[in-house]
């Protein structure tokens, strides 16, 4: 008997070794596109790369923002610096509230914010957050709230990805990269700002669809809430402003507000700006920044009542 088990731990220790040395040289040799299971890529669509090198250095802010695309594009840290506030922008691709706690782990003590702003886009609460877990992976340090990440998540592609992920870490494989400033998506700005260049969205139709909540999502949402709430952080939750044509094909847009109100203050932008489509939006649910700048101005006037 224990001879059996002492061999079912001989294969299982031999199984893993040859696992992780498989995925290493399957990522070292393979082209990206063949490899659907393990998705390493960085200085990828969003700036994550330079965002998350940028945030290590910065301290004590007057405002953080939160959320997916919607806040890295969506909230200019230059509009705030004009008014007199320490701003920084740690959105990210598709972020999830599962990506959110991983990275308020990692930065929140630092960081140190007097407010946070948190976009809230439906979407992301739907979304399995394998996307924005390979993105956040290939572009940061992995350390423990990776691991404990990606056992949430449970996904091959999550799993495979920071395994490949700790081998570059330990090799300091990235540390000579630099992300470009400008490329496709738009230019980086400091403090966590992409720019995207000045277009317009051509409206098209879109299916109507349900506002559906993972549960996962939901529960890391929840321990966001309570742990600002421990640490005393003020937190405002807000939907940013999408097309109407976008936002008017949810047909539970009232039940999300509803769920949003009952953990912070929540704005809905969608229904306290009336920004035309076509000349506001660059896609369906991204600002141009003639929209950007017309919301981050809504945005400072609510803080102003607020101080008040």
């Amino acid at each position: 008997m224990k001879k059996y088990i002492r061999n079912i731990f001989l294969l299982t220790g031999s199984f893993i070794v040859f696992y992780v040395v498989g995925i290493i040289l399957f990522g070292e040799l393979t082209p990206s596109l063949f490899t659907q299971n393990l998705n390493y890529r960085i200085g990828t669509y969003g700036h994550s790369f330079t965002r998350l090198k940028e945030v290590k250095d910065v301290k004590d802010v007057d405002i953080l923002f939160l959320g997916s695309s919607h806040a890295y594009r969506g909230f200019d840290p230059g509009i705030y610096k004009r008014n007199g506030l320490k701003v920084f922008n740690l959105g990210t691709s598709s972020q999830t509230p599962i990506q959110t706690h991983l990275l308020l782990n990692r930065y929140l003590k630092n960081l140190n914010p007097k407010l946070i702003i948190y976009d809230v886009y439906p979407e992301t609460f739907s979304s399995d957050g394998v996307e924005s877990a390979v993105d956040i992976i290939a572009n940061d340090k992995n350390d423990m709230n990776s691991l404990k990440m990606a056992f949430n998540i449970n996904h091959i592609k999550v799993y495979n990805t920071l395994i490949y992920g700790i081998y570059r870490d330990l090799l300091n494989l990235n540390e000579n990269y630099k992300e470009p400033e400008c490329k496709r998506g738009g230019c980086y700005i400091s403090g966590g700002f992409v720019q995207e260049k000045l277009s317009f969205y051509s409206k098209k139709e879109l299916k109507e669809k349900k506002i559906e909540i993972d549960p996962k999502q939901l529960k890391a949402f929840e321990n966001i809430r309570k742990e600002l709430d421990k640490k005393r952080i003020p937190l405002i939750l807000v939907y940013s402003p999408i097309t109407s044509n976008d936002y008017q094909r949810y047909t539970n847009n009232d039940s999300f507000d509803s769920l949003m109100q009952s953990y912070s203050t929540y704005y809905n932008f969608n229904k306290n700006l009336n920004l035309n489509d076509s000349i506001y939006f660059y896609d369906s649910n991204h600002l141009n920044q003639l929209g950007v700048n017309i919301y981050n101005k809504e945005i400072l006037s609510r803080l102003e009542l607020i101080k008040d």
